[in-house]
């Protein structure tokens, strides 16, 4: 276990973070996404951050972009239990494997349930994913991750998360079919499939540290400034400056 720089420069032991790993193996099958998410995580649990990890595929997840599908048809929903961990997170992050060059659908299917829930207001009238930070670790060994990579940044933008600086991180591997990150070593002695990427492990910490620190800003700060960006005092006639028709 590598050890944290004295020179850190903050105290992140109050932050929670929610990693969902979107990989399309259920439990207790071993997920090349899971492995590349356990390096970030350990940077977090050297500095005291709450980590809890959700493997999607394990829970039934209903069709649909309603908070609790089983209001609507649904004989079985677990998202609405999900979601409550992710609502008490300061940290989001969505890893997901490369299937012809997209997220998975388990990805696809997150993302509507937490689209779901995005209309919802807090305490200050903005939409409640503001104030908390999203990133995405994207795995595979054909071309996509950049392009995985956007979709999710985007959507959770979208849905009111921040977005850090290089909030993303993948690996590949050589272009074609082949091994998956953190597979076994081909040689004796040597690292697991991935584990020599110094890229990836640059991207991967860069990313982890990015989260922190502005999860660290947006907490300290209170989140984000509450004007201009509250839809009931809109509806209500305000208009934050913005200038009517001529």
């Amino acid at each position: 276990m590598a050890t944290l720089p004295d020179d850190a420069p903050a105290r992140y032991d109050d932050l929670r973070a929610v990693y969902v790993n979107c990989t399309l193996k259920r439990s207790p099958q071993p997920s090349h996404t899971q492995t590349l998410m356990d390096r970030s995580i350990a940077i977090l649990e050297q500095v005291g951050v709450e980590v809890t990890t959700i493997r999607a595929v394990d829970h039934v997840l209903a069709p649909g972009v309603q908070v609790d599908m089983t209001e609507h048809g649904a004989e079985r929903d677990d998202w609405p239990g999900l979601l409550d961990q992710v609502l008490a997170a300061d940290i989001l992050l969505l890893g997901t494997p490369i299937w012809l060059g997209s997220p998975s659908s388990v990805c696809v299917q997150v993302i509507e349930r937490l689209y779901a829930y995005s209309g919802e207001l807090n305490d200050h009238g903005q939409y409640d994913f503001y104030g908390r930070v999203g990133g995405a670790l994207v795995t595979g060994n054909e071309d996509g991750v950049k392009h995985c990579a956007m979709y999710v940044l985007y959507a959770l933008q979208h849905l009111g998360y921040t977005i850090p600086p290089q909030a993303d991180a993948g690996w590949i591997g050589a272009v074609g079919p082949g091994p998956s990150y953190g597979d076994p070593p081909e040689e004796e002695g040597g690292l697991p499939v991935g584990f020599d990427s110094d890229f990836t492990d640059r991207n991967t910490t860069i990313m982890t540290w990015n989260l922190l620190h502005l999860a660290r800003l947006l907490k300290d700060a209170g989140g984000i400034p509450a004007f201009g960006n509250q839809p009931r005092r809109w509806a209500d006639g305000e208009r934050f400056g913005y200038p009517p028709p001529r």
